[in-house]
């Protein structure tokens, strides 16, 4: 949450990350017979209209030998307000300042160009029935509908598929510097391994909750930090780095403040 959000809330809001998630770009190109290379500024320019067919000479470039077909680009976004937009936009934004001026960072978002879907499968549902096009969607709606993913380019300059792997290697880098309420990026981390859209999950909470409601949360809490972590790869998410659950583990108490 932005420092408005949790005013509007009424304060403090704490945020307990659960489990680490990514977000990916699928398209629907049958004739293509070859995975699909991407970097921020071909997406971004995708994304605001200012690339049109998918025979670009900025993707031919970086999918050299590839045959590209001579195929209209359809962009497909969430129309509603959605956390996957936020980290999606959050991604080109920091990659493309042309884009944070153009289009903007958030979760709702007017976009320039495109076909808009209701929820994550909304956005599916259109890239399957769209040939040509390309859209932001969950690791777990890809795998699950056997959606083709591009490769992306990553801080380092190194081409890098979404995995758990990958993810987990974004979030073990980002780490290193993320603040004490834990409110914070994992887009664009650094590291020749990481993935460049990655993003937690998060329990929102109020600090010192009453009893009985309090000590509930924590024990949810708890739960989610031990034996919680082993669901995360089985549903398509990336399980927290021990180090970081142990100091969510320290932060636990605040919610009921005893």
């Amino acid at each position: 949450m932005t420092d408005q959000e949790m005013s509007d809330a009424g304060g403090t809001v704490l945020h307990f990350p659960v489990a680490i998630g990514a977000v990916v770009l699928s398209y629907n190109l049958p004739m293509l017979k070859a995975d699909l290379k991407l970097d921020s500024d071909v997406i971004s320019a995708m994304v605001r209209g200012k690339i049109k067919k998918w025979n670009d000479a900025k993707i031919q470039a970086l999918n050299p030998g590839v045959q590209l077909p001579d195929q209209a680009v359809v962009f497909v976004y969430r129309s509603d307000s959605s956390g996957t937009t936020g980290v999606f936009t959050d991604y080109l934004g920091k990659a493309d300042p042309t884009f944070a001026k153009e289009v903007g960072v958030g979760k709702a978002i007017k976009w320039p160009t495109g076909l808009g879907g209701k929820g994550n499968e909304g956005v599916t549902a259109n890239i399957k029935n769209t040939v040509g096009s390309i859209g932001y969607v969950e690791l777990t709606y890809a795998l699950s509908e056997k959606l083709p993913r591009a490769t992306l380019k990553n801080k380092d300059g190194k081409f890098v598929k979404a995995d758990l792997d990958s993810v987990t290697e974004a979030a073990g880098q980002a780490i290193k510097t993320l603040p004490a309420d834990f409110r914070g990026s994992l887009t664009l981390a650094a590291g020749a391994k990481s993935y460049p859209i990655a993003a937690f999950t998060y329990l929102l909470a109020y600090p010192r909750t009453a009893a009985p409601a309090g000590k509930e949360i924590e024990r949810v809490l708890t739960w989610a930090f031990d034996k919680g972590q082993s669901f995360s790869a089985p549903l398509g998410y990336s399980p927290l780095p021990k180090t970081l659950v142990t100091k969510l583990k320290a932060k636990i108490k605040d919610v009921s403040g005893q």
